[in-house]
């Protein structure tokens, strides 16, 4: 058996920066508005500013913390988010190539748009001859920089991965070393019509999941809104009216009833999951349901920026296959279009119909791509072996660098505890 072991010693739950999206829960009461929220309440980090942290309560309600004010609810979290801060601090000097991405990339920006980066690093050799594999992911504490792993960037481009490729060849794209200067050279490698699915069927397959998602949280917002207005209702009653007027698809009306009291059942089981009730039955959601503020906020997921994204893929798929030229800034109608999706001002399931339009578009693309069928392994395979032996090269001739002389040592190796 291989050994347990980490490359972390003792670990403070109180100081390690936390990444956005760690579910942590609450040291103190805080006062928010006329309520408080206390001591224990559960939620998710979605910013952070030095040592004060924006946690989103479930509800939706977003209040501000200290970060010795938090604590990862999971021991797992704390490891991972430690792991991901000694490494960021140690391998960011490692960056061989890194771009601008996102809506300033595409031409989507707005005024309060972020400056989101990303790039490729390569692990100096003293960390790929150990124990324990480098790690593939830099991630800066605030969410808005990643870099991978050469080996894994190469990866995920031989399978079109659209972050990988877009950050291959969106505007801007930087070299910071002669080995970042190879693979912007070799890029066209990693192109083929593989992204006909990659962009374009999973941007539509990601829009289908949303508008569920949307109908879901459509069916949450009815059904707690209705517990608070009248906490006495039965879940065969609240059952029935969540059938009635969501019109849930069912061969009879038994079944209808029958769906809609399962619905109500999940509801409660995944926020006892996530430490909103105290126990996993009805009556726990109605005193849930009561707590609650008037308006519900919409799943992360569910935002508008997420489906104008979804739509901007297609596009960029149908440009790609047709013409062989990636051209991922957008430009005049499609762009003014994207900027109303990603404003709000267009619904969910007209955006899903104009993808549907799209289809046969795409799938004319591909018909007439002049983009091979698959990737070049051998080229990306050369190339990663030149810049693992450049790496070496520097490290064994203590060249100056990164790579060389002052290659960061990898963390000391511990043995796992045991659970």
């Amino acid at each position: 058996m291989a050994p347990n072991v980490r490359e972390l010693g003792s670990i403070d739950p109180r100081a390690t920066p936390l990444p956005n999206g760690t579910e942590v829960s609450t040291r103190i009461d805080r006062v928010l508005g006329d309520r408080v929220v206390p001591q224990g309440a559960v939620g998710r980090i979605i910013a952070s500013r030095g040592d004060e942290c924006d946690v989103q309560l479930l509800g939706g309600a977003v209040a501000t913390y200290q970060r010795e004010e938090l604590l990862p609810r999971k021991a797992g979290q704390l490891r991972f988010a430690a792991r991901r801060e000694a490494s960021w601090a140690l391998l960011r000097p490692c960056a061989i190539l890194e771009v601008t991405v996102g809506s300033r990339a595409w031409g989507l920006a707005e005024e309060t748009s972020d400056v989101d980066t990303r790039g490729i690093f390569v692990a100096p050799t003293p960390w790929t001859q150990r124990l324990t594999a480098p790690p593939q992911d830099l991630v800066s504490s605030d969410g808005s920089s990643t870099y991978w792993e050469v080996e894994k960037a190469l990866r995920q481009g031989l399978r079109a991965d659209p972050n990988t490729l877009e950050l291959l060849f969106v505007d801007g794209a930087r070299a910071l070393d002669p080995m970042g200067q190879w693979i912007l050279d070799e890029r066209e490698a990693f192109v083929s019509a593989e992204l006909y699915g990659t962009f374009g069927r999973y941007a539509v397959s990601q829009l289908k999941k949303l508008q569920q998602s949307l109908r879901l949280a459509e069916h949450r917002t009815l059904l707690l809104g209705w517990l608070r207005d009248d906490p006495r209702t039965t879940l065969d009653a609240i059952a029935a009216r969540l059938a009635e007027a969501t019109e849930l698809a069912a061969p009879s009306a038994a079944d209808a009833l029958l769906r809609g009291k399962e619905y109500v059942k999940q509801l409660y089981r995944s926020l006892y999951d996530q430490g909103a009730l105290p126990s996993c039955d009805y009556a726990s959601l109605v005193a849930h349901a009561r707590s609650q503020p008037e308006a519900l906020s919409l799943p992360r997921e569910l935002r508008p920026k997420n489906a104008y994204n979804l739509l901007r893929l297609i596009g960029a798929a149908i440009e790609w296959l047709r013409t062989g030229t990636p051209r991922l800034r957008v430009e005049g109608a499609f762009r003014d279009r994207l900027l109303a999706i990603k404003r709000g001002e267009v619904p969910l399931e007209q955006v899903l119909a104009e993808a549907e339009q799209l289809m046969p578009v795409l799938e004319e693309a591909r018909r007439v791509t002049p983009l091979p069928p698959r990737a070049d392994l051998q080229r990306a395979d050369a190339l990663l072996r030149r810049v693992r032996q450049e790496a070496g090269r520097r490290f064994h001739a203590a060249t100056p660098g990164p790579f060389g002389a002052d290659a960061p040592p990898p963390p000391e190796l511990h043995w796992e505890h045991e659970t």
